[in-house]
């Protein structure tokens, strides 16, 4: 049995931008995903009974976990289904760490929700790093990883894993399927603009969508698959020279190839051409597309110009910092 000295635990994950090959990954494609310095935070503390309490404050949710029986406390009949993948988390540490004991579990995140930046893995990868550390556990990041994955899949159902790896380990990776993560160890620094085109999109049709269009023309989209793969891999190539002005060229050529197979959006068409307009190196959308968030990489100078046009077009936007630290213990 561990020793439960410690009252209440934070931890917190970083979100992601997917820099290339989003999509094409799908279909045994590399694609390249950077930890960027958002991040959600977990804060585990201990209950005198067993049952787990959840509070997701950007979500509006909460509620209580007893077993099988659920409770809302906020957010009516949304709430368990946005709460059961941390419940999930928190049950996993539990049956790691041997004991009944129940957990409180409280929110945080400045990681826009539904916008394709990898919310849901980065809590879930910070709540599983609060328990653990909570109920003196130790957990190596890959332990961390896997538990964080397993709760990802009541979200996503079969996701690539690409979100909680990068939650875990921070840095840039190259993920392709059947395939292990690659540390890409990028030291350039990787200034990015993120618009958020605040559309709402359903990742699993767009998915549908390219598997309709290659059904159809495959001829056609696996030479664009490919070429996706050509492009992301130069990209490595260039980030390792630092050379941002050829990582933007190939953004650019990655989002026509994203937009060739139907993924991109009126909304995020005019936040990228307005961000290539505003002097960025390359504008792309990034996740699932047809919404959601685009990315541009600029010069540092440039960076306050591009956030202003994309905010005149419509979109919000921030700016974005590569991290080489992923999930972590802040107190």
């Amino acid at each position: 049995m561990p020793n439960l000295k410690k009252q209440a635990v934070t931890a917190s994950a970083p979100a992601k931008v997917i820099l290339f090959g989003e999509h094409f990954v799908v279909y045994g494609q590399p694609a390249i995903v950077l930890a960027i310095d958002k991040r959600a935070r977990a804060t585990a503390e201990l209950r005198k009974d067993e049952r787990i309490g959840i509070n997701s404050i950007d979500l509006r949710v909460a509620g209580m976990f007893k077993g099988d029986r659920f409770q809302a406390t906020r957010g009516g009949s949304k709430a368990r289904s946005r709460l059961e993948p941390i419940k999930n988390a928190v049950q996993q540490v539990l049956q790691k760490a041997e004991t009944k004991k129940g957990v409180n579990v409280s929110i945080r995140s400045n990681i826009p929700i539904a916008a394709g930046l990898g919310s849901s893995a980065a809590v879930a990868v910070s709540t599983v790093a609060a328990v653990s550390s909570l109920l003196r556990v130790e957990l190596s990041r890959d332990q961390i990883f896997h538990m964080a994955y397993e709760s990802e899949r009541l979200v996503h159902g079969t996701p690539s894993g690409i979100d909680p790896a990068i939650s875990t380990y921070g840095g840039a990776l190259q993920f392709q399927r059947g395939k292990d993560f690659i540390d890409l160890k990028i030291q350039a620094d990787i200034p990015l603009v993120i618009g958020n085109t605040e559309v709402e999109r359903s990742t699993g049709e767009l998915v549908a969508r390219v598997r309709h269009m290659r059904e159809n023309y495959q001829p056609i989209t696996d030479l664009i698959f490919v070429t996706g793969a050509r492009t992301a891999l130069l990209a490595v190539e260039a980030l390792r020279k630092g050379d941002l002005k050829t990582v933007g060229d190939l953004m650019n050529i990655n989002h026509a190839l994203l937009s060739a197979v139907g993924v991109s959006h009126e909304s995020l068409e005019r936040l990228v051409y307005t961000a290539r307009n505003n002097n960025a190196f390359g504008a792309k959308l990034t996740g699932g597309g047809g919404g959601g968030c685009m990315i541009a990489l600029a010069q540092e100078n440039k960076m306050k110009k591009v956030i202003a046009a994309i905010e005149r077009a419509g979109g919000t936007a921030f700016e974005a910092r590569k991290t080489d630290e992923g999930v972590r213990i802040e107190r």
